[in-house]
């Protein structure tokens, strides 16, 4: 079984500045994020990874957020990425997720994905297992091969379980992921 954060594993960041972010976007984050806690449905997650497109670039919270204490400063803007190299490039003032890259290629590779809210929970995954696809294989956190994973599975419902990491929303906007979440986490309580 794989789990846990692996400290960015291979990933190599490059920050243009360790600055805040001043997207416009990150308030939804925030509130996103608050919003989980005030509802009680953070109880079964060990992480999560709320990721919103913006442009050519990816907001992303950081390793080691807290997503139901997430202030502005745990949000970093992923400039680009690399997956050959294995290099990112950051605006922010944290380390990006182990799983950012994951969560870059899945924005590039779909159009009709803005927004991706990832809780790693192998509890909650289980919870949910009868109610959504999950990926066939598993593969390590945070990459390529993991991407290509989760893709495939993609097709078929905006909502899946991966093996032995947790489950993914994915969404046109935040809200429509947001909206999906909250009926899944629901239905597991």
């Amino acid at each position: 079984m794989i789990n846990g954060d692996f400290a960015n594993l291979n990933l190599q960041t490059f920050f243009v500045s360790k600055e805040q972010s001043n997207c416009p976007l990150i308030p939804d984050i925030i509130r996103l994020g608050k919003n989980f806690e005030d509802l009680g449905l953070l109880e079964d997650v060990t992480t999560a990874i709320i990721s919103l497109k913006y442009g050519k670039r990816l907001l992303i919270n950081g390793s080691g957020s807290n997503l139901g204490e997430i202030k502005i400063n745990d949000i970093i803007e992923i400039v680009d990425y690399d997956p050959v190299k294995k290099v990112t490039l950051a605006i922010g003032p944290k380390t990006p997720h182990v799983e950012t890259p994951v969560h870059w290629l899945i924005h590039h590779a779909r159009d009709d994905v803005n927004a991706i809210i990832h809780f790693k929970s192998v509890k909650l995954a289980e919870k949910l297992t009868k109610k959504l696809p999950a990926t066939e294989e598993e593969k390590p956190p945070g990459t390529l091969e993991l991407a290509k994973e989760v893709l495939k599975t993609l097709r078929t419902s905006k909502n899946i379980i991966i093996k032995n990491n947790g489950v993914l929303f994915v969404g046109n906007s935040l809200k429509e992921a947001e909206d999906s979440a909250l009926i899944s986490l629901r239905k597991s309580l």
